[in-house]
């Protein structure tokens, strides 16, 4: 059972995939969104955000299949909210620094994983670069205009916030992905987060506290200035290494020679 989920939703999950197996092959599945944050709630989704590796006869032929498919639906109650891009495309994505799927590649909790999973990571993690920064700091802007929305009154909202400026500004210094903000406050030194995720687990349109509200307005500010800092200050290189992405670019052509 993937750890944050009842066994209905474990079920729920297994089920669904199993039959989504069928259409396509998936490289990885991960879980994301309030289960993968830290502070999910009885009433959170499944957000379920898919690799997958289409036969190379098929991205040859004349009419090929759609690479990317979406569906939202409900089963025995618990909300499936999936999606999945085809490897080619998430693994651009990943060189131009989109943090979506880098941590469907190198996130923590992932129902389904196969076994070219563990060859390409060390892999994805060499072509990491500053260029993330541009995906985190970009979408947490995106959730402080929907908190502003609320009129700050969203406890969700406000931890999508800090979850992305946190998880943007630990894979900058450190090269290291980690979505669950409970398990980086420490690390930076942000204080009160535990008051946020309290409230949010009541569910997922819980309110958030008058007080915590009016503190947070300003608060949040400093992890824009912090995620900042970390691109000055970061690890990762200004551009993905031509080295490491040529390296990346043997493993797919490698992969789809023996997937026709």
């Amino acid at each position: 059972m993937t750890p944050g989920l009842t066994p209905l939703q474990s079920q729920v999950a297994a089920d669904f995939l199993r039959a989504q197996a069928e259409e396509r092959r998936h490289l990885v599945v991960s879980l994301s969104g309030a289960h993968a944050y830290g502070f999910p709630s009885p009433d959170s989704d499944l957000d379920l955000k898919a690799v997958h590796i289409e036969p190379t006869r098929e991205l040859l032929a004349l009419e090929p299949r759609t690479r990317h498919r979406e569906l939202l639906t409900v089963i025995d109650g618990v909300e499936v909210d999936y999606s999945s891009n085809e490897l080619q495309f998430v693994l651009r994505g990943v060189v131009g620094g989109n943090g979506n799927f880098v941590e469907r590649l190198l996130g923590h909790l992932r129902p389904v994983e196969s076994a070219e999973l563990a060859s390409l990571q060390p892999l994805v993690t060499a072509v990491l670069s500053r260029r993330v920064y541009r995906h985190y700091q970009g979408f947490a802007r995106q959730q402080h205009r929907e908190w502003e929305a609320t009129q700050y009154t969203s406890a969700k909202r406000l931890l999508y916030v800090v979850r992305t400026a946190l998880t943007g500004t630990h894979l900058l210094r450190t090269g290291l992905v980690e979505t669950d903000v409970t398990k980086l406050v420490d690390v930076y030194g942000v204080a009160d987060v535990m008051a946020l995720v309290e409230a949010k687990t009541k569910g997922e349109k819980a309110p958030l506290p008058a007080d915590l509200s009016l503190l947070w307005r300003e608060r949040v500010k400093a992890l824009f200035t912090t995620l900042d800092a970390a691109k000055d200050a970061s690890a990762l290189p200004v551009d993905a290494p031509p080295k490491a992405v040529r390296a990346l670019d043997d493993w797919l052509l490698a992969l789809r020679q023996a997937q026709w």
